[in-house]
């Protein structure tokens, strides 16, 4: 059931439910997300079994504010203070060592925890709400709300599509970043980027006052973290990465036969037959609506997605990491 997600009667409904172990689907920023409440791993269980996701696999946990992260975190270290301070409310997840009896089968069993405080205005009420209430829920587990290993939702419509009618949504509208939030591990002396999203890594840098490092520069193997599997975001069409030109050449020797495939692309394309989308040449409008261009061309019934090779700067590295991702599946 889609509700106005800036009802206040909608957050007070989907609260009740979320105390209650239920599931709700809201608006962030980034996708829409599947939330139970993080606390009891029996509603958590819910969440895995509707998505048909590995337990071991862990979600990010969803709190009002910073202080509220203390209730999950055992610790919170300096550098992951001064990315909350620059960054919360945001996109961008924070993996910090997980404060024992809390959120276990959120974190998949895990010793460590992703928590994110999200900006977007329904997510808010909704956490502020919850966390009021009596009992508290003081966080909501929530990945995004699509089955699992899928093109994520950016919008009501969207999750509605994947689990039908009964489960309660909350609508915020279309999702203003498109993309999940960046990952950044805090719990191994240095910030390690685990997932690129839309804040810009030098903005992150710049934050925390050092340089981001890479999984494999880091001692000790890398905490498990949503989203980070090498086969993820897909649609049922097959996605291939190409350049404009093998692209166009591809199009010209097909001609007519090329009905089953769709293109998006920067660049513009000519075919008789293959449905053809222009990819805007900013990453952040990019970012926006790639999870609904993968979703329209899979409803068109197209086989192949070919997709343009993506510019290497790194204001591109959110949108490359989907896409490699897609297409690895």
């Amino acid at each position: 059931m889609v509700v106005n997600g800036s009802d206040e009667a909608a957050i007070a409904q989907a609260v009740q439910v979320l105390a209650a172990g239920g599931l709700v689907a809201f608006a962030t920023e980034t996708v829409y997300g599947l939330g139970a409440d993080a606390a009891s791993d029996a509603a958590v269980a819910g969440i895995f079994s509707a998505k048909g996701r590995p337990s071991d696999h862990p979600l990010i946990v969803h709190v009002p504010d910073a202080a509220s992260a203390e209730a999950f975190a055992a610790d919170i270290p300096p550098v992951a203070r001064k990315l909350m301070d620059a960054f919360w409310p945001g996109p961008l997840t924070l993996i910090l060592a997980r404060r024992d009896g809390m959120a276990e089968a959120a974190a998949g069993g895990h010793a460590t925890v992703g928590l994110r405080c999200p900006a977007h205005p329904v997510a808010h009420r909704l956490l502020v709400a919850a966390a009021a209430n009596d009992p508290p829920v003081r966080g909501v587990a929530a990945p995004s709300a699509n089955r699992f290993g899928r093109v994520s939702p950016t919008t009501a419509q969207h999750v509605a599509d994947e689990f039908g009618q009964e489960l309660l949504v909350l609508d915020g509208g279309a999702c203003p970043v498109g993309i999940e939030s960046a990952i950044v591990d805090c719990t191994r002396g240095a910030p390690v980027l685990l997932r690129p999203g839309t804040l810009a890594r030098e903005k992150i840098e710049a934050a925390c006052g050092q340089r981001l490092r890479l999984p494999e520069e880091v001692d000790g193997a890398a905490p498990r973290a949503s989203g980070t599997l090498e086969a993820h975001y897909a649609p049922n069409a097959k996605v291939r990465m190409m350049d404009a030109r093998s692209l166009q050449t591809a199009l010209n020797v097909l001609g007519e036969d090329a009905g089953s495939i769709a293109v998006y692309a920067r660049t513009v394309m000519r075919s008789r037959s293959a449905r053809l989308r222009r990819m805007p040449d900013d990453a952040v409008e990019t970012a926006r609506q790639l999870f609904s261009v993968l979703r329209d061309f899979d409803s068109q019934g197209v086989k192949l997605i070919w997709v343009e090779t993506l510019p290497e700067d790194d204001a591109w590295e959110g949108v490359r990491d989907r896409l490699r991702r897609a297409a690895a599946s």
